[in-house]
């Protein structure tokens, strides 16, 4: 609640302040279990610890919608509906930044990375740093964490969230106090406000942007970006076909886009400290991937009998000089026309090429 009041004083007044409003759709949910947050305990109004009641890749003992509570069912079609880029999720009890995965495939505690290892640590590090002391932690190293290697967890928001969301969610412990007293909160809020302000600032500012069209229509399509050796993908919007796909800078990537019925296309980028702007303009495909040649049609109306078939098509003598004489005529003009046009249309190349959107 704090950092929605915070943007809202000071929008237009701190740059920071008025480049999120501008350039993000921020949601805010002040919790997600109001009822265990009234009772002081993990669990909601039924006792179920809802970090815990989320469909998980390893184990399918949260599959049943039937047995899954009304918060998660709420915050799953949430996430679905609203196409977030990322989130983040505050907790209390430790200082530390947590990144995906949080579970093993054999439940043991060790360091199980996502496909998206790098960028998540990246964005912890981002949080970290920001952070009045939680970069300076003795327990975690840099004041971020794996987490399977802290402890593995089995049914929570975080691993769905990228997995079914596309959404790239961090854990934010953000108090060694599971429980503060109200006059500690602003103190807490202070500690943590460059943290979430550079977080989300470092969304627009770093990261591949852009919006994928129809070439035969030229109007916006639902297609998906991946990173060439990363095993995870994005969707674009239905409505503007708009994607953003976090990636750690620093890097050289291959990103391709693809959508059904089209041909894909790929282009290599170096991502600096900057965002990079990318647009990708996909052809129609065959039904068979390939393009289909039509058959040439006979539009001569001839009649193909034994006589004509056996003859060569051919121009007499006397249409074959002037149609000479007409591509002469052409020829010349075309040589004069284009001694004038070439360099006043190298001058315009020149003059424009500094301001060409990088589309594919």
């Amino acid at each position: 609640m704090h950092l929605a009041n915070w943007l809202c004083d000071n929008y237009l007044k701190d740059s920071l302040a008025t480049l999120i409003v501008e350039n993000m759709h921020l949601h805010i949910l002040p919790t997600m279990n109001p009822d265990g947050f009234a009772l002081r305990w993990r669990g909601n109004a039924n006792n179920i610890d809802l970090n815990r009641d989320f469909p998980d890749q390893f184990f399918p003992v949260n599959n049943d919608i039937d047995y899954r509570q009304p918060e998660t069912r709420a915050i799953m079609n949430w996430v679905k509906q609203e196409h977030f880029t990322a989130s983040a999720s505050l907790h209390g009890g430790a200082l530390v930044a947590n990144y995906p995965w949080d579970g093993t495939r054999d439940t043991s505690k060790h360091y199980y990375g996502c496909p998206d290892d790098k960028t998540f640590q990246h964005m912890a590090s981002v949080y970290s740093r920001s952070h009045y002391n939680m970069s300076l932690s003795k327990e975690f190293e840099g004041g971020i964490t794996n987490g399977a290697f802290w402890y593995p967890i089995y049914g929570g928001m975080q691993d769905w969230n990228y997995i079914h969301g596309g959404c790239f969610e961090l854990t934010l412990e953000i108090s060694d106090t599971k429980w503060p007293k109200a006059d500690e909160l602003p103190i807490i809020w202070e500690h943590n406000r460059m943290s979430m302000l550079n977080l989300l600032a470092s969304l627009i500012k770093s990261g591949v942007h852009g919006r994928i069209f129809a070439a035969d229509t030229g109007r916006p399509v639902p297609g998906s970006v991946m990173i060439k050796g990363i095993d995870s993908k994005v969707s674009a919007s239905s409505t503007f076909g708009d994607y953003h796909r976090i990636v750690a800078p620093g890097e050289t990537y291959e990103v391709v886009a693809s959508m059904r019925g089209f041909r894909q296309k790929s282009t290599r980028i170096r991502l600096e400290q900057e965002a990079v702007s990318l647009d990708f303009i996909l052809d129609p495909d065959g039904a068979d991937g390939q393009t289909k040649l039509l058959p040439r049609s006979n539009d001569r109306g001839c009649r193909c009998d034994n006589d004509n078939a056996a003859k060569p098509f051919h121009v007499h003598e006397a249409h074959l000089w002037l149609y000479l004489l007409i591509v002469s005529v052409l020829l010349a003009l075309y040589v004069v026309f284009k001694r004038k046009t070439v360099p006043r249309l190298l001058a315009y190349r020149h003059s424009s090429s500094l301001r060409r959107p990088v589309a594919v």
